[in-house]
């Protein structure tokens, strides 16, 4: 009998000790998984893929994308906040998620308060493009153009309630004036329309217009961010060009549950931070983005700014999305 007990307590002993081990396991002991709320070939897909090609280098584990797109990103959100609490399921997330905040009523968490900042990885501004058949060549002389014809000049966005869509708005807000807007279903639909002089005015990532640019298919008239994108350097920003203040970018940033270890978050956000100082940075600014590394209290700070500012336009245009 005796004998028996001392092999059951060895037998617990072993599990316990197992069990500490595991838990003691240097993070990550398995896959992480990066969910994105856009399809792939976005350019928070793009920011996800080269985060994860890169971070698994640094952790010697397998970082994943998983692409889980729908309502502005919400879907991919609510699964990281009902997610476990300890590192392995991340969210690329951006300036949508801010937007939605005060955009969408029913939504079944705080962007604020479930979901914790880790690092802001990337930024692409939005450009102020118009068709050649518009007759101005500043953001003055649309303005200018603008203010006698209000409802007149009409602007596409990839959709209600996108960046574009509110970088619009508050440029409408801005500005004084009223472009009349008209979204659609997706950027190259939007572009499209452009292009063949149905709608004359976009705000739009520098990706999708810059071969339209070049080509002289489109007129750019300003960048929306707070300084020149290198991807275009001679052209000015909004702000330089007459509307002193306005902002407005597209940006990407990883996210963790709220209450996830502060010793994972630091470690994630390192690996972030230095590998935006090397090829990764190159890679992004090769797509038309630019590496903006921000530490997880700067991200915070930026991540509450961002709601605060577009639940003002929200509300100054009168935006509802059912």
């Amino acid at each position: 009998m005796q004998k028996f007990v001392l092999v059951i307590v060895a037998a617990l002993m072993s599990a316990i000790a197992g069990a500490a081990a595991t838990a003691q396991a240097p993070y990550p002991n398995k896959p992480v998984h990066l969910l994105v709320g856009f399809p792939p070939g976005t350019a928070a897909d793009i920011t996800a893929r080269l985060s994860s090609q890169r971070l698994s280098q640094a952790f010697g584990q397998q970082f994943i994308v998983e692409n889980r797109p729908g309502a502005s990103s919400t879907i991919a959100a609510e699964m990281v906040v009902r997610a476990p609490k300890d590192g392995y399921t991340l969210l690329i997330g951006s300036v949508a998620n801010t937007i939605n905040a005060s955009l969408l009523k029913n939504l079944s968490y705080s962007f604020e308060k479930d979901i914790a900042p880790v690092a802001l990885i990337s930024t692409a501004p939005n450009i102020l493009v118009v068709h050649p058949s518009l007759p101005v060549h500043s953001v003055q002389e649309l303005i200018g153009y603008a203010k006698p014809r209000p409802g007149e000049i009409f602007y596409a966005s990839s959709g209600n309630g996108t960046s574009p869509h509110l970088s619009g708005e508050l440029f409408n807000m801005m500005a004084g004036i009223k472009l009349a807007h008209v979204p659609y279903k997706g950027s190259s639909e939007a572009v499209a329309d452009l292009l063949s002089g149905r709608v004359t005015v976009t705000f739009s990532p520098v990706s999708t217009v810059l071969p339209h640019i070049k080509a002289g298919k489109l007129r750019a008239l300003g960048t929306s961010g707070s300084s020149r994108t290198a991807a275009m350097p001679d052209l000015p920003t909004i702000a330089e060009s007459g509307l002193p203040g306005y902002e407005t970018s597209l940006w990407f940033g990883m996210f963790a549950p709220a209450d996830t270890p502060r010793d994972i978050v630091d470690r994630l956000a390192g690996a972030v931070k230095t590998a935006l100082a090397g090829e990764m940075g190159d890679q992004l600014k090769a797509q038309g983005m630019d590496p903006a590394f921000r530490t997880p209290a700067e991200f915070t700070s930026l991540v509450h700014a961002e709601t605060a500012k577009w639940s003002k336009v929200v509300a100054a245009a009168g935006i509802k999305i059912d």
